[in-house]
């Protein structure tokens, strides 16, 4: 029988048995990012993030494990329970701290139930909602896992779905002009055209990875990021120490993108490379042009996809806007275990309702696909 332990740092594991339990494609569970968050002032008590994480030990084999964090609010999830927070609060209960499974700050889907089989997959969950009641916690919620971890647990553990815009290269194309030649003439103009603004403006790009990003790059990205969120009025949890240490822990998953006027970035975007995929995660510039937020974030993503080889562009959560550049609506999970049954049982409907709901708000926007039908993509642009 494995042996539960919370342990409240990273370091505290080898960062070879924990990336063991899974199978490296997926760049934000891996020891180096999670870790690295810990480290380089991140994560912290005062904003609501304390590293709880659960893990299962046969002696002293770690078989399997959950990223998890206790948390005295709900910024920097992605999956919204503002209102769950406040109905606590109305019948004089508390709902913090709560425990989290899930990436700080990342909307990012992927494994979360870390683990060599589904038998030590299904103790982690039941582990998860037996700590969770065992220490008087209102709930355990386990945010973007994959979709072949969803069976995993029984009706007890609320459903939630969300919709995200994906690209997904499911045609082979292998060149830009062969992606716009599935779209429809309005939507292949529209792109044509804001590619064409930003050309016109004199800003050229360049794409660094890890590897070769020297420490102005990182400086200069980290800037944008900062002034993005200065921008939203948001605090920024990223410090420059740990982008350093993506590119030097994590070389070949780092990506960004600098859009570049006489000689000096004016723009940027953080991307992480995985197996098969590219993660959008930040962007900021210092200057404006038109279309410089669609090149930096979503074209000259698309062109890196293309040029290696990668399937799957993910650019980050929520935007309508994605949709007429390509970017498809998919469905994102969330499975959230609630202590008080007469709350699980109120929150068991609303969940239903608002899943209903998004499913809905996803089909009627697959109909609004800018993509000419696949019996037509092959006509000439």
């Amino acid at each position: 029988m494995a042996a539960p332990r919370i342990i409240a740092s990273l370091s505290d594991i080898p960062a070879s048995q924990w990336d063991a339990l899974h199978d490296g494609a997926n760049p934000f569970v891996s020891h180096a990012f999670l870790s690295g968050l810990e480290q380089h002032g991140c994560l912290r008590a005062q904003w609501g993030w304390t590293p709880q994480h659960l893990t299962l030990w046969e002696g002293e084999e770690l078989v399997a494990a959950a990223p998890a964090y206790l948390k005295g609010n709900s910024h920097g999830e992605f999956v919204f329970d503002h209102a769950w927070a406040h109905a606590y609060a109305q019948h004089g209960l508390e709902y913090f701290p709560k425990w989290l499974c899930a990436v700080p700050y990342s909307p990012v889907t992927g494994p979360r139930l870390l683990a060599r089989d589904p038998a030590m997959q299904a103790e982690l969950v039941k582990c998860l909602a037996a700590l969770c009641a065992g220490n008087e916690l209102s709930s355990v919620h386990v945010n973007f896992h994959r979709d072949d971890e969803d069976a995993t647990f029984d009706r007890e553990w609320l459903s939630r779905v969300d919709v995200q815009y994906h690209w997904r290269n499911d045609r082979g194309w292998k060149t830009f002009d062969e992606y716009l030649a599935a779209f429809d003439h309005k939507h292949r103009k529209n792109i044509r055209q804001e590619r064409a603004k930003v050309a016109r403006t004199g800003v050229t790009f360049r794409v660094v990875e890890g590897r070769d990003a020297s420490d102005d790059d990182l400086a200069a990205m980290h800037g944008f990021y900062l002034q993005t969120f200065a921008e939203y009025g948001n605090r920024p949890a990223l410090t420059l120490e740990f982008l350093r240490h993506l590119a030097r822990a994590m070389p070949a998953s780092l990506v960004m993108f600098l859009a570049m006027r006489d000689g000096g970035p004016i723009a940027g975007a953080l991307c992480l490379r995985g197996g098969d995929t590219l993660y959008g995660r930040y962007w900021g510039a210092h200057e404006t042009a038109p279309g410089l937020h669609f090149e930096t974030c979503y074209y000259q993503g698309i062109d890196y996809c293309l040029a290696n080889g990668l399937t799957r562009f993910e650019p980050g959560a929520q935007g309508e806007h994605k949709l007429a550049r390509g970017f498809l609506p998919t469905l994102v999970r969330s499975r959230h275990w609630v202590a008080d049954p007469q709350f699980r049982a109120a929150l068991r409907d609303w969940c239903a309702q608002e899943s209903a709901a998004v499913r809905r708000y996803a089909a009627t926007l697959v109909g609004h696909s800018p993509f000419k039908p696949m019996a037509d993509a092959s006509s000439p642009p």
